[in-house]
């Protein structure tokens, strides 16, 4: 896998100032994400949190809870490169609102998303991995992300594992 920084064991920054991703660093960051508790890992091509732009490489295995949330005053595109998944948008009060079935180019679904205005929404992983490439407008801050006070937090993970089971049952999803 390319030289690159353990931030965190979930965040990842590269060495190099231009940042090149082959098939091998995928493979490498997929093998970070599966030794991973919450089965997630990013590799941000920017040089850190305080930067305009954030673009980021980002793998999530099957079961990963995603925790319902926004960013106020931001947008976030997403291009699937591997994998399949839903986004699922909600109102405020946490119904269902849309959901975007997404997949590789060569799967005939949609590939590509941009969500501008702040919505929550959520992924629901529909393969044993999925890989993206997402853009967003820095600089991150924690206290800036707004999560859906009717999901449950990632750290509790009975309830997560029964939000997610119940998501599934109204989308029919097996």
């Amino acid at each position: 896998m390319l030289p690159h920084i353990m931030l965190t064991p979930e965040v990842a920054y590269p060495e190099d100032s231009i940042v090149k991703v082959s098939s091998a660093d995928i493979a490498g960051l997929k093998a970070l994400a599966q030794a991973n508790p919450r089965r997630r890992v990013r590799l941000c091509a920017h040089p850190s949190t305080d930067d305009t732009l954030h673009e980021m490489l980002i793998v999530h295995e099957q079961g990963t809870y995603v925790r319902p949330h926004r960013h106020p005053g931001k947008s976030e595109s997403f291009h699937i490169i591997e994998g399949l998944a839903d986004v699922v948008i909600f109102t405020d009060e946490g119904e269902i609102s849309e959901v975007i079935s997404m997949g590789p180019y060569s799967s005939d679904l949609v590939f590509f998303y941009r969500l501008g205005p702040s919505l929550f929404h959520t992924l629901l992983i529909r393969s044993l991995v999925l890989v993206f490439h997402e853009t967003t407008n820095g600089p991150f801050r924690r206290a800036d992300l707004v999560f859906a006070p009717w999901a449950p937090d990632e750290c509790d993970t009975a309830d997560a594992s029964d939000f997610m089971s119940h998501l599934c049952q109204k989308l029919g999803v097996p």
